[in-house]
């Protein structure tokens, strides 16, 4: 970070006073209990997965529904959940959600380097809850997204420490819940760390052959689902898709030339991503970027892709604010979220099946941007210095540079 005193680093890193934490309390705990209020069961996309469970406590398969398309072990994950009262899960899920997602804040920012009681910790995540709509829909649906959108900034966390084992564990576990998280196992191809790698994929597939043996059928999410997630060729999910592959159909490109610029897109950024990680600069951006570039990559090819699926992501990038060179410094990043304001609404696109086309040009704005910055030039002036807080009646702490042992 700049050490300028015209530099809002310095000022957002600095501890945060009480009233912002009431405020952030007071967003959080009104999103939640809004949820609690208006669902019944703790959201429809949570409500898929205990359902699956339930049927399979009742002996029937899970894959009977056709839109669970979580791998077996997510069936034995949700049987705690099957079995409470549904007045429970109206409350629990929504609280249990926004928490995951404070937590995986808290990571990012750990990530970073950023203290957790510096006033960008409380803005930061301030500002998602209340001016990023994807955040409120998240919660109001539940969806197990929220497993991705926590263990990616942990387990990048760990893998800055050099505790790749560790971290390949906690990403094969948030694999085995829901799959979305897959595509990092390539940023531990980047890195060479095949015994991590191995981890991440053994956890997934070894929960899931062991979970696949105790349902009735055995082979259904290869046989049932996979083939759905391939085809695609569900008319309601299809209204409510953000990749490429889905949204240009609807605007009258054929299918097969969507699917083709969607796939050359995917294999460009992560090129791009790879390029990212060559760079070799020091400090946390290139653990970040690299891994958001590839997740946002698959983001443009993955059937089903959803706009809460950016909570994945934009936590990890917007903790790299405070850092002179950080995707999130440019005005295009910025300016790619302007479709995901809350309360802000689009002529034409005010019905809930359109929501999928600006849904469509953030995902591809921000795909762009970071393809753009990962194959710029490595930025001059050095290394990033980071300004410690101010303490209460003292002087303003030291500088630490990137390359500090405590990042």
């Amino acid at each position: 970070m700049r050490t300028g005193k015209n530099d809002i680093s310095g000022w957002l890193v600095r501890r945060a006073p009480w009233q912002s934490w009431v405020v952030l309390a007071a967003v959080l705990g009104a999103t939640a209990a809004h949820v609690a209020r208006a669902t019944p069961d703790g959201g429809m996309d949570n409500a898929i997965v205990v359902r699956a469970a339930r049927t399979w406590l009742a002996g029937g398969s899970p894959y009977d529904d056709p839109h669970f398309l979580y791998l077996p072990s997510a069936v034995l994950a949700a049987v705690p959940q099957a079995l409470l009262p549904q007045e429970v899960l109206r409350v629990l899920v929504p609280l249990a959600v926004t928490g995951c997602l404070a937590v995986g804040w808290a990571c990012a920012l750990r990530l970073h380097g950023v203290p957790l009681r510096s006033r960008f910790a409380a803005l930061g995540l301030t500002g998602l809850a209340a001016g990023f709509a994807p955040f409120a829909h998240l919660v109001l649906l539940g969806n197990w997204t929220v497993t991705a959108a926590l263990t990616l900034p942990l387990g990048l966390l760990l893998a800055s420490r050099g505790r790749w084992l560790a971290a390949g564990a906690v990403i094969g576990a948030a694999v085995a819940l829901k799959p979305l998280p897959a595509p990092v196992a390539l940023l531990f191809v980047f890195a060479g760390r095949r015994r991590a790698l191995g981890l991440l994929v053994l956890v997934p597939t070894g929960a899931s052959a062991l979970s696949a043996l105790l349902l009735p059928d055995p082979a259904g999410f290869f046989t049932r689902t996979l083939p759905f997630l391939l085809r695609g060729d569900d008319a309601f999910v299809r209204l409510y898709e953000a990749s490429p592959a889905a949204v240009l159909p609807r605007l009258g490109v054929p299918v097969a030339l969507a699917e083709a610029l969607a796939v050359l897109a995917c294999a460009a950024g992560v090129v791009c991503a790879y390029r990212r990680w060559r760079r070799a600069d020091p400090g946390p951006l290139r653990l970040a970027e690299t891994a958001t570039t590839l997740m946002l990559s698959v983001f443009l090819v993955s059937r089903p892709s959803y706009d809460h699926y950016l909570l994945v992501v934009l936590p990890l990038l917007l903790a790299g604010v405070p850092y002179v060179g950080s995707a999130a410094r440019g005005p295009w990043f910025w300016l790619a979220l302007v479709p995901q304001l809350t309360g802000l609404t689009w002529p034409y696109l005010e019905a809930g099946r359109r929501r999928a086309f600006k849904d469509a040009v953030t995902l591809c704005a921000l795909v762009v941007t970071m393809m753009c910055h990962c194959v710029r030039a490595r930025p001059s002036g050095g290394s990033r210095a980071f300004v410690a807080p101010r303490r209460e009646g003292g002087t303003a702490g030291k500088v630490r540079t990137s390359s500090d042992p405590a990042f």
